[in-house]
């Protein structure tokens, strides 16, 4: 059975960093790509940062760039986001999620595989 841990969250003023950590178990980590969403009350659900299965791809959202750093370590089959400088509207439930297509994860509200999400909120 596929989990996927989200840990990190937490409460923080404008400024301030965070990392989500991600720890997936129950698939051959390399085989999925991997990425971090995030959903705001009343919005929908949007793509923040993904990478794929070997690394060497990455995408983030316009409005992360600069601020927010993906990575994946493949001996703890674990995915990161540090995310500094954060502003208040980067406050949302933040998921994890894998897919076996890297482009496919870009472009879905359904992967392979959902987190349980963990809480973000940044304030002013």
């Amino acid at each position: 059975q596929v989990h996927l841990v989200e840990s990190g969250g937490g409460s923080v003023q404008a400024g301030g960093s965070l990392r989500l950590s991600c720890a997936a178990s129950g698939l051959t980590f390399d085989d999925y790509a991997m990425g971090w969403f995030r959903q705001a009350p009343g919005k929908e659900r949007e793509g923040v940062s993904c990478k794929n299965w070997s690394g060497g791809v990455t995408y983030y959202a316009d409005s992360v760039k600069g601020r927010f750093t993906i990575s994946r370590d493949k001996a703890k089959n674990t995915v990161y986001l540090q995310m500094n400088s954060l502003k208040p509207e980067d406050t949302a439930m933040y998921y994890c999620a894998a897919d076996r297509d890297y482009y496919t994860l870009l472009r879905t509200t359904s992967p392979n595989y959902w987190g349980q999400g963990t809480q973000v909120t940044v304030s002013s």
